[in-house]
């Protein structure tokens, strides 16, 4: 895959830093109209660090709501947007590294940069200018067999697995 055949996809969310994520979730509903995503909800209930997930539109695109206090685990986590893809391109995409895309720290994004979200793969990527990004599939069974096992990749994690199975 050369970079003139690799799309982005679709915007899936972005990442939006607050110091509380409940007053943040308030604002967004009673001002613009967002709501809750429950399909994501053990990100923000079963977690610390993770994301509360709001949407205004269905749950198509979100806004990915992390707080962002000194104490807080996911301090590192920056402003981004994501992307999503389907298996076929996420796979190609991850075929082709190293290909000069920086990875969120500056280095060269490699296919072991690739993240178990336990409901989708992602892998964090910038521009040069240090732009974050994120590109999602949430083909999650498809990824784990054709990309992950297949090549006997030990994937990156935020969180502990036994924290999402008891969900």
């Amino acid at each position: 895959m050369n970079a003139a055949t690799f799309r982005m996809g679709r915007l899936d969310h972005v990442h939006v830093r607050v110091p509380d994520r409940a007053e943040a979730a308030r604002w967004y509903a009673d001002h613009l109209g967002f709501e809750p995503v429950g399909r994501f909800d053990f990100w923000a209930s079963g977690f610390d660090g993770g994301p509360l997930q709001i949407s205004a539109d269905g749950g198509r695109t979100t806004l990915a709501l992390f707080e962002a206090t000194e104490q807080h685990p996911m301090v590192p986590q920056a402003n981004g947007i994501a992307f999503s893809v389907d298996a076929d391109t996420f796979i190609a995409f991850a075929n082709s590294l190293p290909r000069g895309i920086p990875d969120s720290r500056g280095k060269p994004l490699a296919l072991q940069d690739v993240v178990d979200l336990d409901l989708c793969w992602v892998f964090n990527l910038a521009d040069p200018w240090g732009n974050q990004y994120e590109l999602n599939c949430y083909d999650y069974d498809r990824i784990k067999a054709e990309l992950i096992d297949m090549k006997g990749i030990e994937a990156q994690r935020y969180w502990p697995r036994e924290l999402y199975s008891r969900r």
